[in-house]
């Protein structure tokens, strides 16, 4: 591996020179430990880091110590001569503060483990954990298997109803469906001496195909009471810190179940791996709080009307459900994939590990180290710390690397690239991004990425910038990474590089990314066209079907619409709008409709109106309180009923509110609703 330490020096404007080692991690170890003496040490190597951080910890080093893999990442490959640029654009990052801490979520498991499945295998992996957890046991089939003679652990049957919760707080409810009940049951042998049939065996279960209904069982049973074929009161709930599920379909159908649950299924080594993870589940755990929520903002319901349900449909752990007008999130059940944040169009749902200006700094620090260092047509390649970099680090010792202009960053999830990075990305130089993303992902996270890219794809298209900006590549084969890679065409970028930071609030870092892009267009736009779901539009009413009941002001979250004040008059502010559809299914007359789209233009920005109505005066003081049209309207569907028969009952809805109740008061001697015969 090449490297140039004159141009690594200048790229990263060190007052100092870089001095190269080849064998930092043996012969010139006391190269390492000397600069443990100072303020801050970057090991650009990731192989002897766990050495490293020993020897480090030996000697009591205060250094903030980082490690930059700049082997598989940028040194290994077929281009490696020219990835200096690259280099120095890895080696920048280590400049950087770490972010601020974030909230965290706390568990508490105390080793209460339930394991349900067959009797066999359930009671098998209970003999064998039970002198390290809290076992209970849980079986699901009416025969096969044998308990124990010793009653060391409780153990049930039934069918189970549902499994809620995580770790440290599962709640598990279930039917007995099976006459004899196990927890009354003093496995006596007498009901199995006593069958005719031999329905019932040494689990102490009937088998009720083979059962003919003597009820002999019932008799040898006696006083013990624990056989009952009538059994009123079947329902069964308990609560538990961790859930082994042996079944051979899982409860919990999550992409993503929740901590605390394993699901291994028939297969003895999955069965025998997460056994071996149990052990380490018991006692206090803290993970951070990914997301953060702003309901004032949301727009998922108001009034009973639904719009937007993105985030529900996206999350793979079921963390997110409806709350009234909002939504909740359960912080524990959350696993940090970020897909919440990536499809809110308000941005209502943010990330926050990290943070979207924290790991905005890093894309615009390592994009303009990159160019600063001669590097071209920079190619993001967004991935995980888990399966995303071993692909990684397999595609350099077995393939040809990636190419110099591929730069490799790690994030927390795939899932949680949105819009407002891809484009900022744009914004900040880089010519493409690239998402990699093994299969066994959730399908919601590749449906979300797919159009948050199509979106992008289509406005950077519009604007003039030509070529393929974003690819998801889902796929864990080598083979198929080198080849889509190394195929890759450079794209147009940006003349000049943003230099703005990201703003924690999306809709604000869109407003940023996309005047910079418009600025900079090839092909300026006034209007872009964009597909269903987008997170920019149009609001398109129906004036001859519109009564300017304002239903929709009221409905909406964003502030894109509003009333005309002392005038019966709908303005619209296009920029506001996220196309959430509350308006849409609020409006009575069904007169709106919605058109998705990118106003890029200063209208954007503007009051328009959308429809205006001739006003309607009060009839008794002159003050203008509706329209003319909602009041004839009223009229017409109101003339003939019973309680308006008295003309002056007609009058009165042509009078403001003030006025209406000063007539009534005026008039006692009328009908009141108390009086209508039935």
């Amino acid at each position: 591996m090449a490297l140039d330490a004159k141009a690594l020096a200048a790229a990263l404007k060190l007052k100092q020179p870089i001095r190269i080692h080849t064998e930092l991690c043996r012969k010139e170890v006391g190269s390492f430990e000397q600069a443990l003496k100072d303020e801050a040490c970057v090991v650009a190597c990731t192989q002897e880091a766990p050495l490293f951080s020993e020897l480090a910890q030996a000697a009591n080093a205060a250094t903030d110590l980082k490690f930059i893999n700049i082997r598989e990442h940028a040194g290994w490959s077929k281009e490696g001569a020219n990835a200096t640029p690259k280099i120095a654009a890895l080696l920048a990052l280590a400049d950087l503060p770490e972010p601020e801490p974030v909230a965290s979520v706390s568990y508490k498991s105390g080793g209460e483990l339930l394991i349900v499945g067959p009797a066999e295998g359930a009671i098998a992996w209970a003999e064998k954990l039970a002198e390290q957890l809290e076992v209970n046991v849980l079986v699901t089939s009416q025969r096969g298997g044998e308990l124990p003679a010793e009653r060391r652990y409780p153990v049930w049957s039934g069918k189970v109803r549902s499994v809620k919760g995580y770790l440290g707080a599962f709640e598990v409810e279930w039917e007995q469906d099976n006459p004899i009940d196990l927890e009354v049951c003093t496995r006596c042998n007498a009901c199995i001496h006593a069958c005719p049939e031999q329905a019932i065996d040494f689990s102490y279960q009937i088998d009720l195909d083979k059962c003919k209904s003597h009820r002999e069982c019932v008799k040898a049973c006696g006083a013990i009471g624990a056989i009952d074929f009538e059994r009123v009161e079947r329902a069964r709930s308990e609560r538990f810190d961790m859930v082994l599920d042996l079944s051979r379909e899982p409860f919990v159908k999550a992409a993503q179940p929740p901590q605390g649950y394993l699901a291994p299924g028939s297969d003895p080594l999955e069965q025998a791996l997460a056994a071996a993870q149990l052990a380490q589940m018991v006692g206090e755990f803290e993970k951070p709080r990914f997301f953060a929520y702003n309901e004032k903002i949301c727009a998922h319901s108001r009034s009973a009307k639904v719009g937007c349900t993105q985030c529900i449909d996206v999350c793979s752990t079921g963390a997110i459900s409806p709350d009234g007008d909002h939504v909740k999130v359960d912080p524990h059940l959350c696993m940090g994939c970020g897909g919440c944040a990536t499809v809110c169009p308000s941005g209502a749902m943010t990330y926050a590990y990290p943070r979207v200006p924290d790991f905005g700094a890093r894309l615009k620090r390592l994009i303009s180290v990159y160019a600063q260092a001669g590097g071209k047509d920079a190619c993001l390649l967004l991935h995980d710390s888990g399966d995303g970099r071993g692909l990684i680090a397999k595609l350099a010792r077995r393939g040809r690397g990636l190419p110099a202009r591929v730069v490799p960053l790690e994030v927390h999830h795939p899932a949680s690239i949105g819009i407002d990075v891809l484009l900022a990305a744009l914004a900040y130089g880089a010519s493409q991004v690239v998402v990699l993303a093994t299969p066994k992902e959730a399908a919601e996270y590749g449906e979300a990425l797919t159009k948050q890219m199509g979106f992008a794809q289509t406005i950077v298209t519009a604007l003039g910038y030509g070529g393929t900006h974003f690819n998801l590549l889902s796929t864990d084969k080598v083979v198929e990474i080198d080849k889509a890679l190394w195929a890759l065409a450079p794209a147009a970028s940006v003349s000049k590089p943003a230099t703005y930071n990201l703003s924690p609030e999306k809709r604000a870092t869109l407003e940023f990314v996309l005047e910079h892009l418009a600025k900079l267009a090839p092909k300026p736009q006034e209007s872009i066209a964009l597909g269903a779901g987008a997170p920019y539009g149009q609001v398109l009413v129906n004036k001859e079907t519109c009564t300017l009941c304002m239903a929709c002001v009221g409905a909406c979250p964003e502030s894109a619409l509003h009333d005309g004040r002392d005038q019966p008059m709908l303005k619209f502010i296009e920029r506001n709008c996220v196309q959430c559809g509350l308006c849409e299914n609020t409006c009575p007359e069904n007169a709106i409709t919605l058109a998705p789209r990118l106003l890029l233009s200063a209208q954007a920005k503007q009051e328009v109106t959308l429809n205006e109505a001739e006003p309607f005066n009060c009839v008794r003081c002159g003050k203008p309180f509706g329209t003319r049209r909602m009041v004839d309207n009223m009229l017409g569907k109101l003339t003939g009923h019973s309680m308006f028969a008295a003309g002056g009952a007609l009058r009165r809805l042509q009078m403001c509110a003030d006025c209406r109740v000063v007539d009534m008061m005026e008039n006692k001697e009328e009908i009141s609703i108390g009086e209508v015969k039935r």
